[in-house]
């Protein structure tokens, strides 16, 4: 049981280096066209074309948990749930908290969470996909948490 922890948690550490180079090298490489739009101020609709990049990383999370509970529960099932548990957290830091989508988190004032804010809103200051920065979702440079912590909301 231990072993299946540690693949989930595993998985999901692993999965925010896969989300990064994943952005940096896909969504403002080849996969712009869904991304683009993310990037315009004020988009104006509930869905966006870059909402096609929660396909593309469900896909191996359902397969997986296919494959690992057709055999008997195996590795491959703890696999598919850490990157179901990185989607979740992913929505509700980016989609929620982030660009806030939902009005769920409206009066959060805690530092790691305006740090990531923060790095967010410097990578949505490149409106094209050149010149990016911050590229992951919850590990941010160190100066954003420095600016966080030192910052009184």
């Amino acid at each position: 049981m231990i072993l299946k922890i540690v693949i989930t948690i595993l998985t999901f550490v692993i999965m925010e280096g896969i989300t990064w180079l994943t952005h940096k090298y896909v969504m403002h490489g080849l996969g712009w066209y869904f991304h683009e739009d993310h990037h315009q101020p004020g988009y104006p609709h509930v869905f966006e074309k870059n909402d096609f990049f929660f396909v593309v990383f469900a896909t191996p999370s359902i397969l997986l948990f296919y494959f690992g509970a057709e055999a008997n529960f195996n590795y491959l099932f703890f696999i598919g749930l850490g990157i179901l548990l990185y989607g979740i957290a992913y929505f509700l830091v980016h989609d929620v908290l982030i660009h806030r989508r939902f009005k769920w988190f409206d009066n959060v004032s805690n530092p790691y969470f305006r740090a990531l804010r923060k790095a967010h809103k410097m990578h949505h200051k490149h409106l094209g996909k050149e010149d990016g920065e911050c590229f992951g979702m919850l590990f941010v440079p160190l100066k954003y948490f420095k600016e966080a912590f030192n910052t009184k909301k």
